[in-house]
């Protein structure tokens, strides 16, 4: 348990003024720092999910193109 306990501080300690440090590295406010973290979290989220829509579009499409046989006699 106090290993634990150890890397939660460590982590408290290393990991959490992240954007502050970097609003101090960058002469920006740490608001804004903190919203591009957000906007960017959502449009790579949302990226990949134009990639999955896309996708399972030419899927569709390819389907509707081939069409499918409904026995080996109709080659």
């Amino acid at each position: 348990m106090k290993a634990v306990l150890q890397l939660k501080y460590f982590f408290e300690k290393h990991g959490f003024h992240v954007s502050s440090r970097l609003a101090d590295k960058l002469g920006m406010r740490v608001s804004d720092v903190r919203l591009f973290f957000i906007y960017i979290s959502f449009v790579t989220a949302g990226l990949w999910f134009g990639v999955y829509l896309t996708l399972a579009f030419w899927i569709r499409l390819k389907d509707l193109i081939r069409g499918k046989r409904s026995s080996v006699f109709d080659l």
